[in-house]
């Protein structure tokens, strides 16, 4: 499910970037692209969480760390992607 989640925060993001690109409102990809990002954590939290309840500490040796680093660094570039547009816009404005 997370993998879903986390192709959906891409398409919704990608869309976010191409609106704003092409002049279009992007407000709605924008909430989408940071909603599935958060559902894509939530997600991947249920799954470390099923792995917990099954004991099987080998999946979470092998796939924690690496998934927690990976986790933080898409979460920050999915939040900066997505508030790009806003940004930009502000930044517009303030030469105005």
């Amino acid at each position: 499910m997370w993998f879903l989640f986390g192709l959906l925060a891409i398409t919704a993001t990608g869309a976010n970037l191409f609106l704003y690109a092409t002049g279009k409102d992007y407000r709605l990809a924008m909430a989408l692209g940071l909603s599935f990002t958060s559902l894509t954590i939530v997600a991947d939290y249920s799954m470390v969480a099923s792995w917990v309840r099954a004991e099987d500490w080998s999946a979470l040796a092998d796939v924690v760390p690496i998934m927690a680093t990976a986790l933080w660094i898409l979460t920050i570039l999915s939040i900066l992607l997505n508030i790009s547009p806003l940004l930009l816009e502000y930044k517009n404005t303030q030469k105005r």
